[in-house]
């Protein structure tokens, strides 16, 4: 049997590729969106992929199972359990097979059984890999998000993050029985799991790729807790902030701040977040730019961020900060976007040539002193209120005196649903340093 872990550091994120060495099939466990990485270790080995699976529905990132079964022409396995409404709905589109506890996939003399495992979440399923040439015993189990090294897999996340209503509790039952029926296994089945040290998915995971079932008896805390109602209670207490509440808050349409440094945000982003950077000027674009009625939410990159927050939020009397998450887990396996940079000598040349209006965010007495011929002159603190004096067509590239305010724009822009923009690297100071013309009125 041939067998690789490949581990995605930003996201703590293992996938699998497991084949049969006399037969040269394999199978890839919990791929993610980008395939090409597995279809290199195949033609290393010299393997070619016939099935992939995955052990639960991700919601801390995209699922590449589709993609790199249409890719390699293999069979997708999915989990047919949980219920009707955790049915994969692509399943009978593309012909994947659904797996119910049991149920068996075989790769020469390899093979995986599935185990419901509901907890994480209610379709959840680990499997038990046998190598059939060395014995009939298996070898070791992929745990996905049920048992990591030091850890469980969060029951809470239905409730907490997706606001199904009275879900964890049951999730939480859910998971001390999954743990209760491993009590049939040998201690030397090997543990792989599919998060390690860094993932939102549990609360302690350890840093440390594998484990085994009898180790994780002596040491995981999940399985010292012989009662089941005090399992539930420690199991959902002290969770993570869950990196999808930034998502569910935008997706209720409530404002959500982004914290980080403008060429941060500017690199990735969670698109509808508005960028303040905290620095000097956070209180005045904060003051100026949020609405006190309606409160906000933010995104922080570390602790020690957040106290600043708090603090300077406190001295503008701003009190409506609604939640407060981690960025970087917001990010982790997200759909992002980025704020197009375009420099002096560049806009230079796209002006008169293309669709494209120059809007300066400056106030008026640097308007006054000179602009960019042309230019379409809001002031920031004014553009919210401003929005429909904008071109409906065509580019807007965002300008200030040196790109700090002009980066704070282009995100209330994309915010407002107005995609279409640029921001001026250097502002207005770096059109001068070309050489470039200004003019006054």
């Amino acid at each position: 049997m041939l067998f690789r872990q490949l581990y995605d550091t930003p996201l703590a994120q293992a996938s699998y590729l497991i084949a049969c060495q006399a037969t040269g099939e394999a199978i890839v466990v919990d791929p993610l969106r980008d395939v090409q990485p597995y279809l290199d270790l195949a033609a290393r080995e010299g393997v070619r992929i016939v099935a992939v699976t995955e052990t639960h529905i991700h919601a801390d990132y995209a699922s590449g199972l589709r993609e790199l079964a249409a890719r390699t022409q293999a069979r997708a396995y999915v989990s047919g359990e949980g219920g009707e409404e955790w049915r994969y709905a692509f399943a009978a589109h593309d012909g994947a097979t659904e797996l119910r506890d049991g149920d068996v996939i075989r790769l020469g003399n390899v093979t995986l059984t599935a185990r419901h495992t509901p907890g994480h979440t209610p379709e959840h399923l680990s499997f038990l890999v046998t190598d059939g040439a060395a014995s009939t015993q298996p070898m070791g189990m992929l745990t996905g998000d049920f048992v990591f090294v030091g850890d469980v897999g969060r029951p809470d996340l239905l409730e907490r993050a997706a606001r199904v209503a009275d879900t964890m509790e049951g999730a939480a039952r859910d998971l001390w029985r999954s743990l209760r029926a491993l009590e049939a296994l040998p201690d030397w089945l090997q543990l792989w799991p599919g998060h390690g040290a860094g993932s939102a998915c549990g609360k302690s995971l350890g840093a440390v790729p594998q484990s085994t079932l009898g180790y994780e008896r002596l040491v995981n805390w999940a399985f010292q807790v012989r009662d089941e109602d005090a399992f539930v209670r420690e199991v959902l207490a002290g969770q993570p902030e869950s990196p999808l509440e930034a998502h569910v808050w935008l997706h209720d349409g409530l404002r959500v701040v982004d914290v980080r440094d403008a060429a941060s945000y500017a690199t990735r982003h969670l698109p509808g977040t508005l960028n303040l950077p905290l620095g000097r000027s956070f209180v005045t674009w904060a003051g100026a730019l949020l609405d006190y009625d309606r409160g906000a939410f933010f995104l922080v990159p570390d602790d020690a961020a957040a106290d600043t927050l708090a603090r300077d939020l406190v001295t503008i009397g701003f009190d409506r900060v609604d939640g407060v998450a981690d960025v970087h887990a917001a990010l982790l396996g997200a759909t992002t976007e980025a704020v197009p940079q375009l420099s002096a000598l560049a806009l230079q040349g796209a002006l008169g040539t293309h669709s494209v209006t120059v809007l300066d965010v400056r106030g008026r007495s640097e308007w006054e002193a000179g602009h960019i011929d042309g230019a379409l002159h809001i002031p920031l603190p004014e553009l919210p209120a401003r929005l429909g004096e904008l071109p409906e067509v065509g580019t807007l590239v965002v300008q200030c005196a040196a790109g700090a305010r002009s980066a704070i724009a282009a995100s209330l822009l994309r915010a407002s649903g107005i995609t279409r923009v640029e921001n001026l690297v250097g502002g207005i100071q770096a059109w001068q340093a070309q050489g470039l013309p200004i003019v006054r009125d």
